[in-house]
């Protein structure tokens, strides 16, 4: 959202990292690593959301203090619990709160851009945007953008603002704000959802480009699956908070899935 009239805290608050983890014993460490390179960031915290690898040591190897899951609980879950363990740590001042992937590896340390206008007032909820993602072969990351579409519309219906990238999950936000939206919406709603409930209550968010990359989801039936998932998701948070667009949320469900794959399925 426009941040033309910010006026700046004359401190800056600690930052403290939430990294929701699951199954990212091969990558974990790397994030670590880097994301404790950042300045401002003095405390990483990384929610074990389940995992049956070892994620958890990976984790604590690399620095990290680790919450775990016994079960796979979600995202939402996760990022509550990291915030919770965060406040159990957190002195007279709360720390601003930046939430980052785990699929990052040492990218992770291209997220600096997010703090800045969090930690001296200008922003309450920082949204990085990402530079178009490649997979290992080289080519282009994504599917065909319907659930972008859909998040994006349904923002700009509930707030006015059209966010680029309403699904990047690179966010730092202070910890008035991340109270103000708990309970976040459970799946893969909860970035759409905690653009339209901030931004409906008057804080200000800010999209910041970030040089980071995670691992690109494929074409294949597995990616369509998880694309249709996030779909759902997201339809039924804009849903919750009479924030469909007027065309009904876009396409079919079934219009998500290429015919081959359909057939194969």
């Amino acid at each position: 959202m426009p941040d033309e009239d910010l006026s700046p805290e004359p401190f800056e608050r600690a930052v403290a990292c939430v990294i929701p983890a699951k199954d990212e014993a091969d990558r974990i460490a790397a994030t670590v690593d880097a994301v404790h390179k950042l300045i401002g960031v003095d405390l990483v915290v990384v929610v074990d959301d389940g995992s049956t690898d070892g994620t958890t040591e990976a984790a604590e190897r690399a620095g990290a203090v680790v919450v775990r899951h016994e079960r796979n609980r979600g995202k939402a879950a996760a990022m509550e619990t990291g915030a919770a363990a965060v406040a159990e740590r957190d002195g007279a001042r709360p720390r601003h709160l930046l939430f980052l992937d785990a699929d990052l590896t040492d990218t992770a340390a291209g997220a600096g851009p997010l703090l800045a206008p969090v930690q001296t007032g200008r922003a309450d909820m920082t949204i990085g945007t990402l530079p178009a993602q490649v997979r290992a072969d080289g080519s282009k990351a994504g599917g065909h953008g319907f659930v972008v579409r859909l998040a994006r519309a349904g923002i700009q219906e509930a707030t006015g603002w059209a966010p680029e990238q309403p699904l990047s999950g690179q966010r730092c936000i202070t910890r008035a704000a991340f109270d103000s939206a708990v309970p976040l919406a459970a799946g893969f709603g909860v970035e759409t959802a905690l653009t339209i409930d901030l931004g409906r209550k008057g804080f200000r968010i800010v999209e910041v480009p970030i040089e980071v990359r995670h691992r690109a989801t494929g074409t294949d039936l597995r990616g369509q699956l998880h694309r249709a998932k996030q779909y759902l998701h997201v339809r039924r948070a804009l849903a919750a908070r009479s924030a469909l667009p007027a065309d009904g949320g876009g396409p079919s469900l079934r219009s998500l899935f290429p015919r081959r794959l359909r057939n194969e399925h």
